[in-house]
Order: C-alpha cells, then sequence, then structure tokens
C-alpha cells in the first residue's frame, strides 16, 4: 500500500462521486449528487480523500464556517473509507491529517453529524475525542 492524504482539486471533484454515493444509495443518483458537488465547491467546501497510489479509498468534506460559541470551524461531511481499507488505522490517521490541516488554517473547532443508527461511527469518533453536543434535526422543504 502506498497511503496519502490530500485535498481533492476542484477540477477532480468528480473523483469522490461512487464513495459518496455508497452512503446515500437509495436517497439519491449519482448525477444528482455530481451537480451538487459542482455547487458545493463554489461555496465554502473543500473535500479531502486518502489514496492509496491514484486509487481514492477515503473520502470527507469540509465544511468552513465561523461560529458564535467556537469561532473558525471545520464540519466533516460525509465522512467515508472503503470496505476494503478499513479497521487497518487509516481512519485514525485520516483524522489527524484532517485535524493538523485544519489548525494549520486556523481552526479552532471540529465537528461533524453521522447517522443515528452508525453505532461503530459512534465509537470511532468517542475514540477519537469528539463529543456529542446536541441533535441535528432535518426537514425537506
Amino acid at each position: 500500500m502506498n497511503i496519502s492524504f490530500r485535498l481533492i482539486k476542484a477540477e477532480n471533484i468528480s473523483l469522490v462521486i461512487p464513495l459518496v454515493y455508497k452512503l446515500n444509495e437509495s436517497r439519491i443518483s449519482k448525477t444528482l449528487l455530481e451537480e451538487r458537488f459542482l455547487e458545493m465547491i463554489e461555496q465554502n467546501y473543500e473535500c479531502a480523500g486518502v489514496f492509496d497510489g491514484d486509487n481514492l479509498i477515503g473520502v470527507t468534506g469540509l465544511w468552513f464556517c465561523t461560529r458564535h460559541y467556537v469561532g473558525k470551524s471545520v464540519e466533516l461531511d460525509h465522512v467515508y473509507i472503503s470496505e476494503e481499507y478499513r479497521n487497518m488505522g487509516l481512519g485514525k490517521k485520516f483524522m489527524q491529517w484532517i485535524k493538523d490541516y485544519c489548525q494549520s488554517i486556523g481552526c479552532n473547532s471540529m465537528e461533524l453529524n453521522t447517522y443515528v443508527n452508525n453505532y461503530p461511527s459512534h465509537k470511532f469518533y468517542y475514540n477519537e475525542g469528539m463529543e456529542i453536543w446536541g441533535y441535528h434535526f432535518f426537514k425537506y422543504l
């Protein structure tokens, strides 16, 4: 394995579609995902990947904003590592890379949402020192 962590350039954003689609197969088409990613990269959004050589095997979105309660913050979105690469310590290394990168650009905190039934992720994020501060409410308009 030749593992590296790096930002995905805006012009290469379509690389993430197959991985993010696995998180949302029953909710959204690949076409709509691609349209939304093209819009997202025009906002306060970056995307980071885990690569094995040139093969993208993991991904997360990074939404940047300033929050009144913590200052400059990053919200991780659609964190995913391909199944065949799980339980190898890559998630922990990826989180450290994300933390280092976000601190280097002045972020004071890191947040994320995870599905309530995704118990393995809850354990992982607890082990990464994250705490539950509230609930994420949602409503389609």
